[in-house]
């Protein structure tokens, strides 16, 4: 008998270090899968999931109509340092702006750290003889210097050219003349300029901005294009990508713009934590999104996560609009190790996919965080992971002895203290995102994902002193169920400067319209959302402001008032105000997956030994997918489809109707 379908299907795809996870929602089923991420060609491990879950489905690629994916691809390059042979082209005088930086060192208490050396070879620097200054062109662009630099960079290697020229978001001429010479002369080779990937003042942070996106662009592209290629030989609609800012792109779109995706993973589990948060929660939760290389916290307000302007991947500044996530290297695969010191300690340094964890029995000798967890009883000998691997006890035993003997502990002993350390930096990390930015996390709930995270979460809620942990049914591929919940989005921001009386309603609302024309050209029924980045003249720095499209300058002022004595705990009357920057951006909602709960008597129960604050208990075990209704306390293990829940003894958990499982623990 054919199976009932919903209008159309929805398939959500997210690559990881160590594992790469597929949701397939139809209406309120769902139908997960997790297979080895393939490092090499990420595309292959993309079609092996899209593949795994169609047939659990029983569905055909045809009956797809939206596929959103989420990728480490420009992650990975930045931090390996493997993209495209770049070129950048400055004002003369000028290029040597990313060695200058801001001339502060990357650590106050180690003057001997260096920064990480620049992305553009000295050799590839080019200086034009031109020059624009905040009142207008002082040195004109000739056509032969033109002629003179396109000649310079045909004899190099360069596959892709930076184009960043002072008070270019001023007055683009002069970069939009160099552009277009270069892009006619050479349209295979790809050109980012400043002026339209960040039209904004701070000349060190436009650079390296674009910089990174010329830098990624090529390889981005190249990648995408298998894709989309591996997509149309299966029948599967064209992908769309999801963006660093939480919105998503049509794969051209995504290809010509690098920059805009090098958080385009973790952006998915952190959409996918805000839509969980509101639906079985009050919307205020913590996303941990612990995997088997990394762990990405973020802040989820009012269903939606908090968002920033400006972060530093691998210590070089992207500013650009993105979700605030908070990255950590503890995950399943990371390793621990002992000090010079004689402390034991737990990454960054991960077994990744390949070899993996010494459990995996893929060659892996050293001792990760999931061999700890295996040994302490909260994985299951018998269980199976991702792509049939079988976990071997006495190869994760093995290696927590070695371990164990360099550090004076005995077995157990050692899988406790590596999952220690582990919680450690998972609470360090949520500690920058929350009490280091006046938030209590007191307040909200834990909402761990990622195939780690709900392992470690009764652990990092009692450090914090949080009382409820929310864990979703599909936890261990949360991050994909967030690339099918997100919409399209398009952001754009441009430095304006006003103040005094340059700061009326007009001239506001029409900065604001020209942005929002840009930003919204081909999304129909496109919302349309503004941030005015204010500061009291001649303070350094900006605070974020929302409002609407057309402001009055007084509620303006106010809000912003409101907000620095939030901030700082004073407003100043008598100052100035100045507005920055403006950013718009034109939003498309996706749609609002609601899976519903399995049916009752889906979970198989038993019972197992395991160690909670070194004593070994006997914990009830349930595997499987849990019925709307069910109840349990701890020590209790749910093992769910793709992730873990540990509840250790003073913890209570019930099933509400999607799925989820929210624990609290006793006063």
């Amino acid at each position: 008998m054919a199976i009932a379908r919903a209008a159309g299907m929805l398939l959500g795809v997210d690559v990881g270090g160590t594992f790469t996870d597929a949701a397939l929602l139809d209406g309120e089923r769902l139908w997960t899968a997790k297979v080895p991420t393939t490092p090499e060609d990420q595309s292959l491990g993309v079609g092996s999931a899209v593949d795994d879950v169609l047939a659990r489905a029983g569905a055909d690629a045809s009956e797809v109509t939206a596929f959103t994916h989420g990728m480490t691809v420009g992650t990975n390059a930045l931090l390996e340092r493997s993209g495209a042979p770049t070129a950048l082209v400055s004002t003369r005088g000028f290029s040597d702006l990313l060695d200058i930086a801001r001339q502060n060192r990357p650590s106050l208490y180690h003057p001997c750290e260096g920064r990480p050396p620049a992305l553009v070879e000295p050799e590839l620097r080019f200086e034009a003889a031109e020059r624009v200054a905040p009142q207008g062109e002082i040195e004109a662009l000739e056509d032969g210097e033109i002629e003179r630099i396109a000649d310079a960079l045909d004899d190099s290697p360069a596959e892709s050219v930076a184009i960043c020229l002072l008070f270019s978001f001023l007055d683009p001429s002069h970069e939009q003349r160099l552009a277009a010479a270069l892009r006619e002369r050479r349209p295979e080779r790809h050109v980012s300029a400043s002026h339209e990937v960040l039209p904004q003042f701070r000349e060190y942070e436009r650079c390296s901005t674009t910089v990174i996106d010329a830098y990624l662009s090529p390889l981005l592209g190249r990648y995408l294009s298998r894709l989309t290629e591996s997509c149309g030989e299966r029948g599967l609609v064209e992908p769309q990508v999801m963006r660093s800012s939480g919105g998503t792109a049509t794969a051209s779109e995504a290809a010509r713009s690098g920059a805009w995706s090098v958080l385009s993973g973790p952006a998915g589990g952190a959409v996918g934590a805000g839509v969980l948060a509101r639906i079985a929660g009050d919307g205020s939760a913590l996303g941990l999104d612990m995997g088997g290389t990394s762990c990405d916290v973020c802040v989820v307000d009012g269903g939606s996560v908090r968002r920033t302007d400006s972060l530093e991947i691998g210590g070089r500044p992207i500013q650009l609009p993105m979700v605030d996530v908070h990255t950590v290297g503890a995950g399943g695969g990371s390793i621990g190790w002992r000090d010079p010191g004689g402390a034991l300690r737990v990454g960054p340094r991960s077994a990744g996919a390949e070899p993996g964890p010494a459990c995996y029995g893929r060659g892996g000798t050293q001792p990760t965080v999931t061999d700890a967890n295996l040994v302490l009883g909260y994985l299951a000998a018998d269980s199976r992971l991702a792509g049939g691997v079988e976990l071997d006890v006495a190869a994760a035993e093995r290696a927590l002895t070695e371990l164990g003997s360099s550090v004076d502990l005995g077995l157990v002993e050692t899988a406790e203290g590596i999952v220690r350390v582990a919680n450690q930096e998972m609470v360090r990390a949520l500690r920058v995102a929350t009490v280091e930015r006046g938030i209590d996390p007191r307040g909200y709930a834990l909402l761990p994902f990622g195939g780690a995270g709900p392992m470690h979460a009764a652990g990092i809620a009692a450090e914090l002193e949080i009382s409820t942990i929310l864990c979703p049914r599909a936890s261990g591929v949360l991050s994909a169920l967030g690339l099918i919940a997100a919409g399209r989005r398009r952001d754009t921001a441009h430095t304006v400067l006003l103040s005094g009386d340059e700061l009326t309603a007009g001239r506001i609302a029409g900065e604001v319209q020209r942005l929002a024309d840009a930003a919204s050209d081909g999304l129909e029924g496109a919302e349309i959302e503004a941030v005015y980045e204010m500061r009291y003249r001649g303070q350094s720095f900006e605070l974020p402001v929302p409002g609407p499209v057309r402001p009055d300058p007084a509620e303006l002022g106010e809000a912003f008032a409101a907000e620095h004595e939030s901030r700082y705990g004073y407003r100043d009357p008598e100052g100035e105000l100045e507005l920055v920057h403006i950013r718009v951006a034109a939003a498309v909602p996706g749609p609002e997956p609601r899976p519903r709960a399995a049916e009752s008597g889906a979970m198989e129960e038993s019972r197992r030994r395991a160690h909670f604050n070194g004593e070994s208990l006997e914990a009830r075990i349930l595997r499987g997918e849990p019925a709307a209704g069910l109840e349990a306390e701890g020590p209790c293990v749910f093992e769910l489809p793709e992730a873990t829940l540990v509840l250790p003894p003073g913890w209570r958990a019930s099933v509400d109707a999607t799925g989820t499982i929210a624990a609290r623990r006793d006063a």
